[in-house]
């Protein structure tokens, strides 16, 4: 019986858009969905690293790098390594949080490179989306989100979003996390995603997406 066949290692980098930072005793419930997607992740052989965007100074902008002071560069690194990108976010008033808005502005520069050349920092790079909200408002956001990382060269494969909609009783983060484990839906949203995601980004490593160069015109 042949052995079984290792699966080549996966960067996968979630840009957390809580607007909660670590100092504060209340935890974030789209943190600990994050860590459930995480677990999944694990299982496909994926590397996976959370960065909360309220611990860094990010410049308000639209370029990749807005001088002295400015952490996004060093995210920007980050994100142009991984195989995967998932932006994970609360929804405030039927949309993603400020700090998500202000990571798709620095990301702009990107999008130019896209439109003028089919070229892209992303391509063959695929992406996902992990939304957590008290009201209504997953698929706006869903809608948005995905519009910008396909338009920023991201590949979105079946299935890529988790979300949960709702209150819960649990007074920790341990205990809001035991509360996802026991909801079948959303557990099983998360095996999906991290199945698809891991499946996709293996699949563009293997066979990239062409980019076709683009030709100059001769004015006559």
């Amino acid at each position: 019986m042949s052995a079984k066949r290792s699966l080549m290692l996966l960067k996968a980098t979630i840009l957390l858009g809580t607007l909660k930072p670590k100092s504060r005793k209340e935890f974030s419930n789209t943190a600990v969905l994050c860590e459930l997607l995480c677990d999944e992740f694990a299982k496909h052989e994926v590397k996976t690293e959370i960065i909360r965007l309220v611990e860094y100074e990010i410049l308000p902008g639209t370029k990749s790098n807005m001088g002295k002071k400015d952490e996004w560069p060093r995210i920007l690194e980050t994100l142009v390594r991984a195989d995967i990108i998932v932006f994970a976010t609360p929804i405030w008033w039927s949309g993603h949080s400020s700090l998500i808005q202000r990571t798709l502005e620095r990301l702009d520069e990107l999008n130019d490179e896209i439109v003028e050349t089919g070229k892209s920092e992303f391509l063959n790079k695929v992406g996902g989306m992990v939304i957590t909200g008290g009201e209504d408002g997953v698929q706006n956001v869903i809608a948005g989100l995905a519009n910008f990382m396909v338009w920023n060269g991201l590949t979105l494969p079946p299935a890529c979003s988790l979300s949960y909609i709702g209150n819960h009783k649990a007074k920790t983060a341990k205990g809001l996390k035991k509360e996802f484990l026991k909801k079948s839906d959303t557990v099983g949203m998360a095996k999906t995603m991290a199945r698809n995601l891991a499946y996709m980004a293996r699949l563009l490593k293997e066979h990239p997406l062409p980019v076709q160069e683009k030709k100059s015109q001769t004015l006559r």
